[in-house]
């Protein structure tokens, strides 16, 4: 005999289809509005779905930041503990839990946990920023390097928090070697690092021997980690470091341009260091150097031209070092309906001071290849380093003074007058 399922019973066999269908909607929708919305508020998250760690990792370590409130690292601890027991393989929570142990004073403790959170994962942040400021007090200084080196290929941006240890690591043999060995297989954190060596007296010491070391190497110095440390050394007024890096950093054909004046002639090479040509904001003109080989109508040199506005700047400059004497500035320029309302000139200024030593003005109108010089002194003992600079003498952009025309300067050199 067939059973017969009267109507009432299907509906309700229905129903009770739909209120599941409908708890398994809702309980999706609510895992992913909490997802959506772990990072920005995880204790909203975390009411909507409490065993979502991504939305208990945030508030633990908003909480653990919090400078306002004092954490309950107790109850911190239970939360991170109840978590690990769902997952085990979170690096994380591992990390976390080496946190609260160690702002409890479980050192011992909290390395154990950190040391199982790099375990999981050798790239987990707090865990590899905790390893390292330990390295560092232990003094396993080879250890720190590599762990800074390991942190910042992942997380590049960390790179100011390990900043503050790098002196201790390079005055070590060890961690110097480290870091040579980072920097020579090209970390990516290499730029970073001369950059910030290059701010105190003591990292520039370093940051200079270790771009003497990569010199001859697969990997020598870059132009722009060069420029960090001479600048660096420059701002530190240690002007006869800064100058025999320069020199010391010259190619073979770098070489050939050598003179009291880097490239008189403006061949277009340049490196960007401070003892070589620097050009200016161009705002209201431009700056081409063109070799012979380029030129038009033998116009090499450096070439200025001026779009008829104001011009309130400097187009060109360059630290120069000259020693106590007298001297003479030569220059070889041509120009077209050259209109100068303020005047143009070289200047020559004493680094760090305000006061010029010359002054070389450039001639208004149409001429070619014209000789102008100009002889001056420096005195003993108070300008070890020079600054020369071609500008403007307008001091304020005013549409009444407009540069016109071009300039096109072929040679500048300083030579050293007899006594």
């Amino acid at each position: 005999m067939t059973e017969q399922t009267s109507p009432l019973m299907r509906n309700l066999r229905r129903s009770g289809v739909w209120f599941a269908a409908s708890v398994l909607v809702l309980a999706a929708s609510s895992i992913g509005l909490s997802r959506f919305l772990e990072n920005e508020t995880p204790t909203v998250s975390l009411a909507l779905d409490p065993l979502n760690v991504n939305a208990l990792i945030g508030e633990i370590t908003h909480d653990l930041n919090d400078t306002s409130n004092a954490p309950d690292l107790d109850a911190l601890l239970a939360k991170a503990e109840s978590a690990l027991r769902f997952d085990l393989a979170d690096a994380r929570l591992y990390s976390l839990i080496g946190e609260i142990k160690y702002r409890e004073g479980k050192k011992e403790e909290a390395y154990e946990f950190f040391d199982q959170a790099r375990k999981l994962s050798k790239t987990e942040i707090h865990a590899l920023q905790r390893s390292i400021g330990h390295s560092i007090e232990i003094g396993d200084l080879a250890k720190a390097a590599g762990e800074i080196d390991i942190l910042l290929r992942r997380w590049p941006d960390r790179f100011p928090a390990v900043a503050e240890g790098l002196p201790t690591i390079l005055s070590s043999p060890d961690g110097y070697q480290a870091v040579l060995a980072a920097v020579k297989a090209e970390a990516p954190w290499r730029t970073s690092l001369f950059a910030t060596l290059g701010r105190t007296p003591e990292g520039l010491d370093s940051a200079n021997r270790l771009l003497l070391d990569l010199t001859g190497s697969g990997a020598p110095p870059k132009s722009n980690e060069l420029s960090f440390v001479i600048n660096g050394f420059i701002n530190q007024k240690r002007y006869e470091p800064a100058y025999r890096l320069f020199l010391f950093s010259l190619s073979d054909e770098e070489r050939k341009l050598g003179g009291y004046i880097f490239n008189s002639t403006f061949q277009p090479v340049s490196s960007g260091k401070p003892f070589d040509w620097q050009v200016g904001d161009q705002s209201g003109m431009e700056v081409k150097f063109v070799s012979s080989e380029e030129a038009v109508e033998g116009e090499s040199g450096a070439i200025v031209r001026f779009l008829n506005t104001p011009v309130k700047n400097t187009a060109l400059q360059q630290y120069v070092e000259l020693p106590p004497g007298s001297y003479k500035i030569s220059l070889i320029a041509s120009a077209r309906t050259l209109k100068l309302p303020k005047e143009l000139f070289w200047s020559i200024r004493c680094v760090g001071q305000a006061s010029e030593i010359a002054r070389f003005s450039i001639p208004e109108g149409t001429y070619n290849r014209q000789a102008l010089s100009q002889e001056f002194s420096v005195g003993p003992g108070r300008c070890p380093m020079q600054l020369l600079k071609l500008e403007t003498a307008a001091i304020a952009e005013s549409w009444r003074f407009r540069y016109v025309g071009t300039l096109v300067m072929h040679k500048l050199s300083i030579e050293r007058l007899s006594s």
